[in-house]
């Protein structure tokens, strides 16, 4: 969900009777607050199965997991904690949640993408390792691929919603929007203010503040704030959610403590570098079968991601350039051969876009307009708001463009207006995943052993703030008076101990330090072997 969803206009609060839990939620006919166990797209024996069995296969390819379980399942070190999860619903995602279920949590889960779920993935985790589709024994689970933007928000709301709780105690989130919801909530309730959906044009945010006021209306003035009141931390997933927890943490409006799991180095490099490296090629020749080698691909943005897609398309010999705004990373893409550009300057030249930057605005609809015929259009930052969707719609609307689609996520849209398409006439373009991450929606994500780093960081940290949250600053409902809420990255010695747990994988045998030798350049031999501020 884009930054501007985290300010809305508000109305004061009508009076209002008879809203009810089972009021069913805009256009989804499902109720407000459901008793629904789960909601996955297919239960049937047979996709269970394969679920279950890439399960099988992918925790053979997660070590740091693994690992967790052989050491921590005895012990059951989250026993107690009531975990909401909202990040993509993959098999790689159900050996996170089956980990964490082992180590004693109680977990509900919803993807943090329509686009993202894989079904069997879903299913698997619904049934449990012990379960039937007939007597399912695993996680309730609310996500399935293809949601609408309100389905998508019914889902987070069953998730967060605990049978018998006020809700859960710990959130793990990927992108802020569980996060988003639980503080947005409070701060309407807190200012007894109702939000009116007709106030903004923008379509999501118009679910969000309608999911808001239904809410209200069915449960009072203070649903959000205690929820709230009972949740302990969160450890975020991404770069752009861990940048919203730092702005709410500067302007005091942090409700509690916050794991920033993204800017772990075993999380940041196997992740959005080496997990892009595999998975944006991978997802541009499924979607499309075009060959890569030779064309000209424009990566924006040169961060992790963008280093990541960069290597990603020079591994089919395609011909890369970026775009950059920041002059170190711009100085790296330089001295990596690479032409750094502006989009303005190269649009009508290039045959594939990728946007990474995890900023919005980035290719407009004026952009496409003038790109080649047939270019390629797509996303993998982490939000739907790189590439103008909502521009494109508003052509569609006024009879512009038309939108055709070719197989689910792969969609042409032809210009009528343009004469540089053939014969003169309008040109095309292909827009992957409706501008959402195209890896997940057009593939299937990063590969297990690059998410067996990122969810060992993630299990590491849930662990952390079940025992611990409170060294991190109070809930700030709870305790009002207490110490205020902080974002903190798990200690190096941590970041060090995920990537030894996967080093037996790759055979790797690391040197040892003698005493002598720690002693030279001042670290214990055991480690930590970099300071706090090395970059790797």
């Amino acid at each position: 969900m884009s930054s501007a969803h985290t300010t809305t206009d508000t109305a004061q609060a009508p009076a209002w009777t008879g809203a009810t839990d089972s009021d069913t939620f805009m256009n989804t006919g499902l109720p407000l607050f459901s008793d629904l166990p789960w909601k996955v797209a297919d239960l049937s024996p047979e996709t269970v199965r394969f679920g279950r069995k890439e399960l099988d296969l992918a925790i053979v390819e997660m070590p740091g997991l693994a690992a967790l379980r052989e050491e921590y399942a005895a012990t059951r070190p989250l026993e107690g904690a009531r975990i909401m999860g909202s990040l993509h619903m993959t098999i790689q995602t159900a050996a996170l949640i089956e980990t964490l279920v082992m180590l004693g949590a109680d977990v509900r889960w919803v993807s943090c993408n329509i686009f993202s779920t894989q079904d069997h993935a879903a299913a698997a985790t619904v049934v449990g390792p012990d379960g039937t589709p007939d007597a399912p024994k695993g996680v309730p689970v609310y996500a399935w691929k293809g949601e609408t933007l309100e389905e998508y928000w019914w889902c987070t709301l069953q998730a967060l919603t605990w049978p018998g709780e006020s809700g859960p105690n710990l959130i793990l989130d990927d992108g802020g929007d569980a996060t988003l919801l639980v503080h947005l909530g409070h701060e309407l309730e807190k200012k007894g203010e109702m939000p009116d959906p007709s106030t903004t044009d923008n379509a999501e945010l118009k679910v969000v503040l309608t999911l808001l006021r239904d809410v209200r209306r069915a449960r009072g003035d203070r649903f959000w704030t205690e929820m709230a009141r009972h949740i302990r931390g969160v450890s975020e997933e991404t770069t752009t959610g861990v940048h919203r927890l730092y702005e709410r943490q500067q302007n005091g409006t942090l409700l509690f403590p916050a794991i920033n799991v993204n800017d772990s180095v075993t999380k940041s490099k196997f992740d959005n570098v080496y997990g892009c490296r595999h998975s944006l090629v991978d997802a541009i020749m499924r979607a499309t079968d075009t060959l890569l080698s030779g064309k000209k691909a424009l990566v924006c943005g040169f961060g992790d991601v963008g280093k990541g897609s960069v290597q990603s398309l020079r591994g089919q010999f395609a011909r890369v350039a970026v775009t950059e705004i920041d002059p170190i990373c711009a100085l790296q893409a330089c001295m990596m051969g690479l032409d750094v550009v502006r989009l303005d300057d190269v649009v009508s030249d290039f045959d594939i876009f990728v946007t990474a930057t995890g900023n919005f605005g980035i290719i407009s609809a004026e952009h496409m307009k003038r790109m080649k015929h047939n270019a390629i259009v797509c996303n993998i930052g982490h939000f739907d708001n790189e590439i103008d969707m909502a521009g494109l719609e508003a052509m569609r609307e006024r009879g512009e463009v038309e939108k055709i689609e070719i197989k689910p996520q792969v969609h042409e849209w032809r210009f009528k207006d343009t004469t540089h398409g053939p014969g003169g006439g309008g040109h095309s373009i292909l827009v992957l995943a409706e501008g959402r991450l195209v890896n997940l929606g057009c593939a299937t994500g990063h590969p297990s052993l690059v998410m067996s780093a990122s969810f060992t960081n993630q299990t590491i940290a849930q662990m952390e703030l079940h025992a611990r949250a409170e060294d991190y600053g109070d809930n700030m409902l709870a305790k009002p008076d207490g110490r205020k809420p902080q974002v903190v990255t798990l200690p190096k010695h941590l970041d060090e101990k995920v990537a030894r747990l996967h080093l037996d994988k790759f055979g790797a045998r690391l040197t040892e330090l003698t005493e002598e030798q720690a002693a030279y350049i001042g670290v214990t031999v055991d480690g930590p072997y970099k300071p706090d501020h090395y970059r790797y």
